[in-house]
């Protein structure tokens, strides 16, 4: 994993609830990152991009979670063309688009801040 860069990239718009994270990858190592970003279920697009930052192809998985085993026999021959520009590029990046988990760093940060609260209140009493 020293060869890859993580670098995340927070969406602005507050009704999407999908966020976006780039990767860097060596091109021998492509079509293994791919798989297992498939495999994840919570992916909802990969676009993998040259160093240069031109998109090279993009993959959209709109499919829900549990069904990541099956989409790779689906996604064969994308999985082949994949692994055409993994001989060919030494190093990509692969724009990963995913969905928000349910439960945000907010959200647990809420229910803490009412918790305390309550407990506070009890003990006040």
């Amino acid at each position: 994993m020293s060869d890859m860069n993580n670098m995340q990239q927070n969406n602005q718009d507050p009704n999407n609830r999908n966020f976006s994270e780039e990767l860097e990858v060596a091109g021998s190592q492509l079509v293994d990152r791919v798989k297992e970003l498939i495999e994840e279920g919570n992916v909802r697009r990969l676009i993998i991009r040259n160093p240069e930052g031109r998109t090279l192809i993009e993959i959209p998985l709109t499919v829900g979670a549990g069904v990541g085993a099956a989409l790779l026999l689906w996604l064969g021959p994308v999985i082949a063309s994949v692994a055409v520009i993994g001989a060919l590029i030494a190093r990509v990046k692969i724009e990963v688009v995913r969905e928000e988990p349910s439960a945000t760093v907010n959200d647990v940060k809420n229910k803490v801040e009412d918790a305390a609260q309550n407990l506070s209140d009890k003990l006040n009493q």
